[in-house]
């Protein structure tokens, strides 16, 4: 084990212990390594972890998140998402958040379903490790000035857009998320190493140090998957084209005219 991934697993351990401890938590479940790794440090410390996945049926993502759970030990529960629910959920996180950006609102419907359906009341997610750990395909390939310009940018994203988005909705169901790879303790030893140490060299090596340490915790099953964005791995974006092409609208012209009936 390397000196960098030592202290990259003493950080995420002290991130999600620190939020978990002897409570009952729920997870955002993707079935792919954020969470995975997530999920398997958290059923050392919490009270109970149970992982919700919402998203098509039989989309990318529920597949991988049912077959994981399994390994993983863990009670695992799919909250559906369809073309006769995804309308009522689509208007109600556009009259919570006011979010009218299409790209959001779909990237965000499988987490507004797990808030809206857990009783846990706090929620374990991924976000920020493709940030952090320069996990996009986007930054395969790219300059290190470059690929740092285009990672600071993303982060700010995360920080500015993303995570106010999400507070807004656990706010009014009543829950709290909480974002292990944004704990202080992790982003400062990530920000500590040298960009050659994290970039990937092709789309296969993305997240290499963080796929390390999920080895050295004894779970190589998790450091061997790959992930899909939300929005096409749960399936949600073909369901919202879909829904709007029933309608005669495209998704960007269905949202518009929701968001436009709900505060005009």
């Amino acid at each position: 084990m390397s000196a960098d991934s030592e202290n990259l697993e003493r950080a995420i351990i002290s991130a999600i212990r620190n939020g978990v401890e002897d409570q009952d938590v729920a997870v955002a479940f993707s079935g792919g390594l954020d969470s995975g790794l997530v999920a398997a440090i958290a059923k050392d410390y919490a009270r109970s972890v149970t992982l919700y996945t919402s998203g098509k049926e039989q989309s990318y993502d529920v597949v991988m998140a049912h077959e994981m759970s399994e390994r993983l030990g863990l009670p695992w529960l799919h909250i559906p998402i369809t073309e006769d629910n995804i309308e009522a959920r689509l208007r109600e996180m556009i009259t919570i958040t006011r979010t009218s950006s299409p790209l959001t609102l779909s990237f965000e419907l499988p987490l507004f379903f797990v808030c809206r359906t857990v009783h846990e009341k706090y929620i374990l997610g991924g976000q920020g490790a493709d940030e952090l750990f320069y996990g996009y395909s986007k930054y395969v390939g790219l300059p290190d000035d470059e690929l740092i310009r285009m990672r600071k940018s993303d982060m700010g994203k995360l920080i500015t857009s993303t995570i106010p988005h999400e507070t807004m909705v656990a706010d009014h169901f009543g829950k709290k998320i909480l974002y292990p790879y944004m704990d202080p303790i992790v982003t400062m030893q990530v920000n500590a190493m040298d960009v050659k140490d994290l970039k990937a060299a092709d789309a296969d090596s993305r997240k290499m140090l963080l796929r390390q340490v999920a080895k050295d915790l004894g779970y190589p099953f998790i450091a061997e998957k790959r992930k899909k964005a939300a929005q096409y791995g749960s399936g949600t974006m073909d369901l919202v084209r879909e829904v709007a092409k029933s309608k005669g609208m495209t998704y960007a012209e269905w949202v518009d005219s929701i968001y436009r009936e709900i505060f005009d």
